[in-house]
């Protein structure tokens, strides 16, 4: 145990000697002045949008986060003069439209309206009422932006460029393997290992539907190329020898599990992140870019810029993690114990569909975490409010509370730990994880996102 925290401490303080790589250029009055407010009020819009679809795997809505991040980015961000088009540099999208040269363009009116479409074309599956409430605000922002304005020429020029940068990027999005996925989340043609020591579906777990989520996931197409090359971690060797480092990895979170504190409980709870009644893992992530925009104010080139990285982090992330998922199918813990430590075990929250290595939460909030370092810095303190409000967990007595947090880094950390303590995910799963989603964001960073 002691060595597992140990390593828990050295990733924290690998996270906080993380130097900020990319902030902002030192005032530059015209950017300055074109508010953030317009790409906030799309980044709340899209949480609120996410949070009643049906059909919301967490691996779909990290590709749709991708897509809307990038999106944004990508409407405005001709308005510039320090940040550039990245669309050269993905993979396989090339050149999209340019700006007229010498004409004026709005960028926050072509922000709203990419925003407006992108949003569409991710989730065709929406209900009339959800896609209203799109409707309502693009409407609502679009008048603004009208009297601020005061030209038609130039509302209309810009309404029309922001939905050519949502359709071209929409079209790309179709051949990277996951288009129209949350019709197809399970697959049952897909042949996995059928032996007690390899993962197979849960029979009392988060899906009622013995199949497994995705599995063809991590041949998806990735945002930045770099992601695609990233080779497949290492997993310990499997065993039931006591004295081998496999079975003491699984006699920890027995330990664990067995005394668990009231704070685990909550800190299990709130990174749980049901996609059946949260945003899925990927929408906690973003939501927490949104919530660290609202105090560390930006303008809009900034604030679509932050979108557009955590999205493709944490889309990368999920194909990379589920890359590794499939090639190891390596089981959870409680079908280990139980065959191997103790008979009666049952863990603190429900299993997933899908195998153990890596850990999915670990590895895209710490891409997550990457990202937004790389903008911000690590010395960041905010409130994380993203499951205020929802109702207690009778079962589990468990109250959402807001948590507090000094490092952006803490956030993976804790998100990564908090798999041990609902007792899915061994400190192995964990700690690769966090170690994979760090070079995934990084390489999202890496990219030339200046002149």
């Amino acid at each position: 145990m002691k060595n597992k925290i140990l390593l828990f401490g050295l990733l924290l303080i690998a996270f906080g000697c993380n130097k900020t790589e990319d902030v902002p250029d030192p005032i530059v009055p015209v950017e300055l002045e074109i508010s953030n407010e317009v790409a906030q009020k799309w980044g709340k819009m899209t949480m609120e949008y996410l949070f009643v679809q049906p059909l919301k795997s967490p691996t779909y809505v990290s590709r749709s986060l991708g897509y809307i991040g990038l999106t944004m980015y990508e409407t405005a961000v001709n308005g510039s003069i320090i940040y550039k088009s990245i669309a050269s540099q993905l993979n396989g999208l090339g050149e999209l439209p340019k700006p007229e040269t010498g004409l004026k363009y709005d960028w926050e009116t072509a922000l709203n309206s990419g925003q407006s479409l992108i949003l569409r074309r991710m989730y065709q599956h929406a209900m009339a009422d959800d896609n209203a409430r799109l409707d309502s605000l693009e409407l609502a922002i679009l008048s603004e932006r009208k009297v601020a304005v005061n030209d038609t020429a130039v509302i209309s020029r810009s309404i029309q460029y922001g939905r050519a940068i949502a359709e071209n990027i929409y079209e790309w999005s179709k051949t990277d393997g996951g288009h129209l996925a949350y019709l197809k989340t399970y697959d049952p043609s897909y042949v996995f290992p059928r032996d007690p020591t390899h993962w197979s579906p849960p029979l009392n777990g988060q899906s009622s539907i013995l199949m497994p989520m995705h599995p063809r996931w991590g041949e998806n197409r990735t945002f930045i190329p770099a992601n695609s090359q990233l080779p497949v971690p290492q997993i310990l060797e499997y065993s039931t020898d006591k004295n081998s480092a496999f079975y003491k990895d699984f006699e920890e979170l027995y330990n664990i599990q067995k005394a668990l504190t009231q704070e685990q409980k909550e800190i299990a709870n709130w990174w749980g992140d049901d996609p059946a009644t949260t945003n899925a893992p990927p929408g906690h992530s973003y939501n927490l870019a949104y919530q660290i925009l609202k105090i560390k104010e930006q303008n809009l080139f900034v604030t679509s810029m932050t979108y557009a990285r955590v999205g493709m982090a944490t889309a990368d992330a999920f194909i990379n993690c589920w890359k590794c998922k499939f090639t190891y199918h390596s089981i959870r813990p409680t079908p280990y114990i139980r065959i191997n430590i103790n008979g009666a075990f049952s863990q603190y929250w429900p299993e997933p569909p899908f195998p153990a290595f890596a850990s999915g939460h670990s590895t895209q909030a710490s891409a997550a975490a990457e990202a937004l370092i790389s903008i911000f810095g690590d010395e960041v303190a905010f409130d994380d409010e993203t499951h205020v409000g929802k109702p207690k967990d009778q079962f589990r007595n468990v109250e959402y509370k807001k948590r507090s947090f000094t490092k952006i880094s803490d956030t993976a950390i804790e998100c990564g730990i908090s798999r041990l303590y609902g007792g899915i995910h061994t400190a192995q799963d964990n700690i690769v994880g966090l170690a994979e989603g760090k070079k995934i964001g990084g390489n999202v960073n890496g990219i030339s996102w200046k002149y």
